[in-house]
């Protein structure tokens, strides 16, 4: 079969070397990809988002399956469009992408749904804003509505961080038209995990939860990014978590999605923050995570094409855990110097073999026989072992070794740390045990 992925980043090579690995699959194909998936198939120089482009070339290349990398393509609505002309696609249409694509309206369909989340007001004037601001006392954290890469979230421990954040979002503009509406929403304590669900909107395929480190700087401080390392199995989640999981939000949320006739057919990745309280949802994500996907892919111990060609089907035959092997994946990413705000492409990068260590691409192409940088985040170093201290040290090794790298290569030393905390305090099971 042909299998044509949407996207360019970490995310989507990880999702076609999962695939190349099935001997069913005899083409991959992707849009835009990188100088990773060219390894893996065939690039083709051509913007996902752009709806009509990929349903040209989807006519051209009349692939078995069509799989969506990145949430643009879905707000602009490709599944719809695409699913119209007969092909069968992997990801949600317009209308159920919303849960990611206004975080206005995903709290809202929580609120209606009684599913635990941060309490929170909605605002489109910043005078609004600041007044309702300078009423409180407890830190806050300020959310641009609309798509911002990841990076539209500010947490602010004082009201004049929060007055601030609502100047750069709202004044200022600086992540455009998706700070055209904010939400303001209480600061949660905690531990994240993210969880990447199959679903066809019945039922449910769940990935081990995993844990992303957002924040660019060591100790989750300094802004936001699109992440900068993950790793699965979290030690965090033990069976009881996992149960309070499964009953307060995984299953209100897909009651509230067949309630509302909202056709979900795709990835779900739900945000979590674990408080005191329980669980409570952070964010929605229609598509895989990034770096989550990394991590999971080396993890998952089955063909991941059949998965997601069920998925699309409507075809998943019942509720399970997705096969994995027995261990632990890490994945650091290597991102330019400069990230998440400004930073120079075009540095060369030595791409060395360590064993028991998949280097993803994500910021990188071809450039006069060499591969560059293209990117802010570049690389996705990721390896798996049997322990997770083992699978942090083959990751770092790679990069601290220069085996591979890049002038003004960052990256965070502490991914996985929070993990590796729990796990030597735990008197149960290890997870995948």
């Amino acid at each position: 079969m042909k299998v044509f992925i949407l996207g360019g980043g970490g995310r989507e090579h990880a999702l076609g070397w999962k695939m190349a690995q099935s001997p069913e699959v005899k083409g991959l194909y992707f849009s835009p990809g990188n100088a990773g998936t060219s390894e893996l198939g065939t690039n083709i120089n051509a913007n996902p988002a752009d709806v009509e482009t990929v349903l040209t070339r989807a006519r051209e290349l009349k692939p078995d399956l069509i799989v969506v990398g990145p949430e643009a393509p879905l707000f602009a609505g490709v599944a719809d469009r695409l699913e119209e002309e007969g092909f069968l696609i992997f990801g949600p249409k317009k209308r159920a992408a919303m849960l990611e694509q206004e975080k206005a309206y995903a709290k809202d369909f929580m609120q209606r749904h009684n599913i635990p989340t941060a309490s929170f007001k909605v605002f489109d004037e910043a005078a609004a804003a600041r007044r309702y601001i300078e009423g409180k006392e407890s830190a806050l954290v300020v959310k641009a509505s609309g798509p911002a890469l990841g990076k539209g979230v500010i947490v602010c421990d004082t009201p004049e961080e929060a007055l601030a954040a609502v100047d750069k979002i709202m004044v200022e503009k600086k992540f455009g038209p998706a700070g055209e509406e904010i939400v303001i929403e209480e600061c949660l304590e905690g531990e994240e995990l993210s969880l990447h669900i199959l679903t066809d909107g019945k039922r449910v395929l769940s990935f081990p939860a995993s844990q992303d480190h957002k924040p660019v700087g060591e100790g989750d401080e300094g802004p936001n990014t699109g992440g900068m390392g993950a790793y699965a199995p979290a030690s965090l989640v033990d069976a009881g978590l996992q149960s309070r999981i499964d009953n307060e939000i995984v299953e209100p949320v897909l009651a509230g999605l067949e309630a509302e006739d909202i056709d979900y057919r795709g990835l779900l990745y739900i945000g979590l923050m674990i408080t005191e309280k329980g669980p409570q949802v952070l964010e929605f994500n229609c598509r895989f995570g990034d770096p989550e996907t990394q991590p999971l892919m080396l993890l998952a111990d089955e063909e991941l094409v059949p998965l997601l060609t069920d998925t699309a089907r409507g075809r998943l035959s019942k509720s399970r855990k997705i096969k994995t092997k027995k261990g632990y994946s890490l994945c650091v990413v290597a991102a330019s110097a400069g990230y998440p705000g400004a930073y120079k492409k075009g540095k060369r990068i030595s791409l060395g073999k360590t064993e028991g260590v998949v280097c993803f691409h994500a910021g990188t192409r071809h450039k006069d026989g060499e591969i560059v940088t293209s990117g802010g985040r570049v690389l996705g170093v990721t390896a798996f072992s049997p322990e997770l201290k083992d699978a942090k040290i083959k990751a770092y090794e790679a990069l601290d070794e220069k085996i591979v790298g890049f002038e003004g290569m960052y990256y965070r030393r502490d991914i996985g740390d929070k993990g590796l905390r729990k796990l030597e305090g735990r008197t149960d099971e290890t997870p995948g045990d």
